[in-house]
Order: structure tokens, then C-alpha cells, then sequence
């Protein structure tokens, strides 16, 4: 019997499935969400990798934005990743002309920063807030933060990785707000999710 604390995962679209699982494997009643009564249930949530533009564009179809964008604002603890981490940020560089983002974190964020698929790339690295070894993070039509806000902290950055990169921000936190421009559920490294999970 599950015992811990309800945590949604957004799946409208993008690889939802692989963080529910994670959240299963610590402990956590890890629900899909996609409509506002699933919103209405959860502690936490998990806005998964994927395609930003057409995360958009579903959440606004099943009258989900208006609802994640209140319970964010009411500080519900949300982790995004990649494409999860473009849906928090407040302003997005090479947005489509009618992309909207749910925002809450104080960064500027550019979609696709290292190119296509085939430019993808998994790379080790600091996370001083955790402490112990470094964290192996895969990248993969990863967006990057291009400027952090006062109000953000930034958590990670690339070192060592693809020519260009080093020094670019790719982990922030804001209050209750957690994203990562990488994908850690797919590499076996669970600490952010425990760190959300803790946030509860």
C-alpha cells in the first residue's frame, strides 16, 4: 500500500511515464495529470520532458494552464525537466509567436540550445546542493538558462561538455520551483526527484 505524499506528473505529452516510476520507486502515490480535478488532488508535481510548444498547447486545450499557472503561483512544489523547465521559465528567447509558458522561475531559457537529436550528450556534473558524487545528467534537444533572475538560484553548470557550453546554466531552483534542463530519470540519479518529494 502506498503511503507517501500524491504527486502528479504532467501527461499531456513527453516521457511522463519514466517519472512516475521513479516517483513510485520512492515511495511516492504517483498519479498522471490531465485535467484540473487530477490538479485539484496532488501535493507536487512533475512536468515531464517533451515538445514545449505542443505541451502548450494541450494544457491550454484541456483548461489546465489556467489552474497550473494558480497552484504554482500558490507555491505547489513543481520540477520540470527540459521541456518541463521551458514550461516554468518567465521568458523563453526563440519562442514560437504564440508560445506561452506557465512561468514562476526568473530565467530566460532558450529552447534546443545544442542543436538536434543527434547532438545529444550525457555528461557529469556538480550539484553543490546535494553534495556526494556528481550527478550524470543526458541532454537531449536540452534547452539552456541564458540569464538567471534575482529570484532564482542558479544549482548546475556545464563543465567540460560540448565546445561552447561551459559555464551555461542547466539546474535552478526558486522557492518551491525546480528545474533541470537535462533528464535524470533516465539515468538512474533520483536525487531531484527526492528533492521535490521533500519539498511536500
Amino acid at each position: 500500500m502506498v503511503t507517501g505524499p500524491r504527486v502528479g506528473v504532467l501527461a499531456l505529452q513527453g516521457d511522463f511515464r519514466e517519472h512516475l516510476a521513479v516517483l513510485a520507486g520512492l515511495g511516492a502515490d504517483a498519479v498522471p495529470v490531465r485535467r484540473e480535478r487530477e490538479l485539484d488532488l496532488v501535493a507536487g508535481l512533475v512536468i515531464p520532458g517533451g515538445e514545449s510548444t505542443v505541451m502548450d498547447k494541450l494544457s491550454r486545450a484541456f483548461g489546465l494552464r489556467d489552474p497550473l499557472r494558480a497552484r504554482i503561483a500558490a507555491g505547489m512544489p513543481v520540477y520540470g525537466t527540459c521541456a518541463g523547465l521551458i514550461m516554468l521559465a518567465d521568458r523563453v528567447l526563440d519562442a514560437l509567436p504564440d508560445q506561452q509558458t506557465l512561468g514562476g522561475l526568473d530565467v530566460t531559457v532558450r529552447r534546443n540550445a545544442f542543436g538536434n537529436q543527434l547532438d545529444s550528450f550525457e555528461t557529469d556534473l556538480a550539484v553543490p546542493l546535494f553534495g556526494g558524487p556528481p550527478v550524470h545528467a543526458a541532454f537531449i534537444r536540452a534547452p539552456v538558462v541564458e540569464a538567471v533572475g534575482p529570484a532564482a538560484e542558479a544549482l548546475a553548470t556545464l563543465d567540460g561538455a560540448p565546445e561552447g557550453a561551459s559555464g551555461r546554466v542547466v539546474a535552478v531552483r526558486q522557492g518551491n520551483l525546480l528545474g533541470t534542463a537535462f533528464h535524470p530519470e533516465i539515468t538512474g540519479d533520483t536525487r531531484f526527484h527526492e528533492h521535490l518529494l521533500s519539498l511536500l
